[in-house]
Formats: structure tokens, sequence, C-alpha cells
């Protein structure tokens, strides 16, 4: 699917299911609200009104159910009648699922959305998931034609006039953004090292009209960003320190976004096994989705000072590779014992956070990252961990994966329990935890709060994606 040109638009062109094979999803009750006038064009004559109230009858969703309207060229699918209130009331993760399976071949297709106006954007993006962008399959590279899906929206309920032009370039930046974020994690690292990731970024620049500040090499080392150098000297592509910032006039507040870039993690000395080691391209997911996110949010207007900081690195093994007992100085000034040279991307994060607090003066740091495999133990595959100083945000973080099908889930924030666990007799810290059966996760988080400190009086939160990442980049979840 790396070959799809993926547009949305207020109204497809009707046009018959030989020539432009169409797939028509939502929920059922959804499905049985629209007149047969809406949907006709795109299914007449083959389909007539009887067979489509028929396939309608048909369809038992338990959690989801798809019937063929003609052959192989059009399909009507059913997503679940209702989720958890822990889900997205748009089913998005089901929603890719059916886009990925029920969408009939072409190299002109449709898609016609039949939802609630509240789900068009967890929708739009979902449906941008099952359009990746990176294959290296023969068969891709040989073919020549770009393939082009359209995605008609049809609104029930309150408010159910067509979408505004507005609201389409939206979800078109928001799509660009997803796509982009998944390209990047389904490289390998043999095409997505350090060197590569800055290219992207400053792609992403170019775009916007941004220059990128970078610090890279020795000059990390030579500034104080112990945690980013350490981990990334000993690679052949060095680690590097990158912002975008969008400085718009009329900003009352300062955002950043903090981004995990670990293009591979081997482990380092304290190396992964040969069925752990396998995905570790997807270790740079923090980096990835803030690179998207960033850029459809400024093609958008965002109206806030917002920086994008990557903090990028290849967790390698070498001759000058950190070893367990070594000791790094990070940016906050406080000294780490590593003792776990797999616990590395809290490191470079906490380099970044304190960039942010210091150098870029952000009232409110966000920082994401694919950081532990017991996140996934904590929330799931499905719900990224969200931890913060603030309980209005931790709210607020839920609520933002309900509406956008990015599924959210808070940790326990309690440092005064927790962060005992990284006690050291010889520096500030260690960098990993003395118990691995408590609160790990959670742990993990308040690493890198603790470089801010627990006292900072701005908002902080941490996202850990790992689990997320690899599920999505899978099996299309």
């Amino acid at each position: 699917m790396a070959n799809v040109l993926l547009e949305f638009k207020a109204s497809a062109a009707d046009s018959e299911p030989q020539n432009r094979p169409v797939l028509i999803v939502g929920q059922l009750a959804n499905l049985q609200q629209i007149n047969w006038t809406q949907v006709k064009g795109k299914l007449q004559p083959v389909v007539t009104k009887e067979i489509w109230q028929a396939a309608l009858a048909s369809l038992n969703p338990n959690p989801t159910d798809s019937c063929p309207l003609y052959l192989s060229f059009a399909a009507v699918a059913a997503l679940p009648s209702r989720v958890s209130r822990h889900n997205s009331p748009s089913s998005a993760h089901f929603l890719t699922r059916l886009v990925r399976t029920c969408l009939p071949t072409g190299n002109n297709r449709c898609i016609v959305m039949v939802c609630e106006r509240s789900d068009v954007f967890a929708s739009a993006c979902a449906i941008a998931r099952a359009f990746p962008l990176f294959t290296r399959r023969s068969a891709s590279s040989r073919r020549t034609e770009k393939k082009h899906v359209t995605v008609e929206f049809v609104t029930v309920g309150q408010d159910n006039g067509p979408l505004e032009v507005s609201t389409l370039e939206c979800l078109a930046s928001a799509a660009d953004g997803v796509r982009l974020a998944a390209r990047i994690v389904d490289t390998p690292c043999s095409e997505m090292n350090t060197d590569d990731f800055l290219e992207e970024i400053k792609a992403v620049g170019n775009e916007l009209s941004i220059t990128p500040t970078i610090i890279r090499g020795e000059e990390l080392k030579q500034k104080g960003f112990g945690g980013i150098y350490g981990v990334g000297k000993a690679a052949q592509h060095p680690p590097a320190l990158a912002v975008l910032s969008h400085t718009p006039s009329g900003a009352t507040q300062t955002i950043a976004w903090v981004g995990k870039g670990i293009v591979y993690d081997t482990g380092g000395l304290s190396i992964k096994g040969k069925t752990t080691m396998p995905g570790m391209k997807r270790d740079c997911g923090g980096a990835a989705a803030i690179l998207g996110a960033f850029k459809a949010a400024v093609k958008q207007g965002f109206k806030d000072n917002l920086h994008a900081v990557f903090c990028l690195a290849e967790n390698s093994v070498g001759p000058t590779a950190t070893r367990p007992d070594d000791i790094h100085t990070l940016y906050s000034g406080k000294t780490v014992e590593i003792n776990n040279t797999d616990a590395e991307g809290r490191l470079v994060l906490s380099d970044g956070v304190v960039y942010a607090n210091k150098d870029l003066s952000a009232d409110i740091i966000l920082d994401m990252a694919t950081l532990t495999g017991a996140q996934g133990i904590s929330t799931g595959k499905y719900h990224a961990a969200v931890m913060t100083n603030s309980e209005q945000w931790e709210a607020a973080c839920v609520r933002a994966g309900r509406s956008s099908g990015d599924l959210a889930h808070p940790l326990v924030y309690c440092p005064e329990l927790h962060f005992s666990e990284f006690t050291s007799a010889v520096a500030d810290m260690k960098n990993s935890v003395a118990d691995r059966e408590n609160a790990q996760s959670s742990c993990a988080g308040l690493f890198i709060g603790s470089h801010l400190g627990f006292d900072w009086p701005g908002i902080w939160v941490h996202v850990d994606i790992a689990s997320p990442v690899h599920a999505v980049s899978i099996d299309g979840a």
C-alpha cells in the first residue's frame, strides 16, 4: 500500500463499483440511519436498494461484520455496536482492521465512512493507518502506477451536514502526519540511522520554513548532554539533539514535545536476546510521532509557541560503548550510575526535557517514547501509558485519547514511594530500578521527571507508547 494516495473529500463523485470499488463502513446503527440516496451513486446499477437493505439486515457485528454487495467490487462493513468507557467511541482500532481486510482492490477506490461528526477525526486517522508508506517488497517496486483512495464522510446524528473545507484540510494534515510517523518507524536502521532521521527533520523544516537547531556528536559531550552522548557514542552515525521551533506572533504559552529517537536498540552491552531485539527499529517511535504531529499542528496554524525536540541515538555495541558501572553527567547536572545499558531511553529523554526547560523556557513539556516493555503489562498494547504531575492533565490525556483514537490510560504517579528504586551509593541515581516488579513503567517515567525536579512548577506529561507502536506496526491495530 506504499504507493497509495489518500484523499479526503466532502463528496466523492458517483461511479459504478466496477469502475471504482467501494467500501461503506460504520456502526450498524449509523449505517441504518443513512438514506439510500446517499450511497446509491456509489453502488448502482449493480446494487439495488433491496440488496443494500438486505445486506444491512444480515450484518451481526460481534464485534465486527462485513457483507459483499457485488462480487469483489463493493462491500459494507459494520463496526462494534458498543464500546467500553476505556475505548474510543469511533472504534478506531477496529476500523483500521476492517479497511485493511474489506476494502476491495483496484487502482481507484472509495471509502464511505458513516459516523457522527465527533468521530470524524479519529476515523480519518484510523483509515490513514491502513495505508503504510514503507515497503521493500519486490512486487511493489515494479509497480509504477499510483493507487488512489478517496474517503468520503457521511455524518449522522446532530450536525450531520457535509464537512467544511477547513475540516478536510485538518484531516489531510493529520493523515499525512500519521503516515509519516509510520514510515519512519517501519524503515530499518540501515535506511533510518541518526543522519537519515535528521534529513527527515530537515525536510519537514523546509516544508514549514523552519530551520532546525542541531547539536551533534562531540558537541553534545562538550555542552553537557551526557545522556544522549553516552547512549549513542559507540554507533557509526553520531547521536544528535535536533529542535524544530514554531514561534507565531501572539503566542501566550510555550509547549515542548520531546521524542525518544533510538533508531536501533541492541540493548548496548546489556544486550537484548534474539527474540527481543527484532523490531527495535521501532524504538524511534516517540520521535517519529512527534515529527508527524508537529508537521500537522503547524500546518493547521498552531497559535502558541511549539518546539519539537528530538533525542536521536543508536544504542550500539562497540569499543566505546557505555559500560555498566559507568557514570554519566546529564544536562540537568545530575550524575547517573549505569546499571543497565538497555535502560537508555530515559537517559536521552532526560537531556531533552531539561533542554526544553532551560533553553526553550517551556511552560508545558510532554515527552513521548517507546520506553518500557512493562508498559504493555501496565496498560496493554492498545493504550499508551500516561504519567503527569497534573491530575487535570491526566484526565485531559485520557479524553484526548478517546477523541483521537490513540488511546491512553494513567500510570501511578507517586515519586515519594517509587523513586527510591534508583538509589545509588556513588551517584545521584542509577538508571534502572532495583526491583523490576515494583511499578516499573511508572519508575521509568519518574526518572525523566526527576531531572526537571518533582517540584518543577510547569506541566510535565510522560507518554510511554512501547506496545501500541509495536501493535500498529505488526497487525494494524
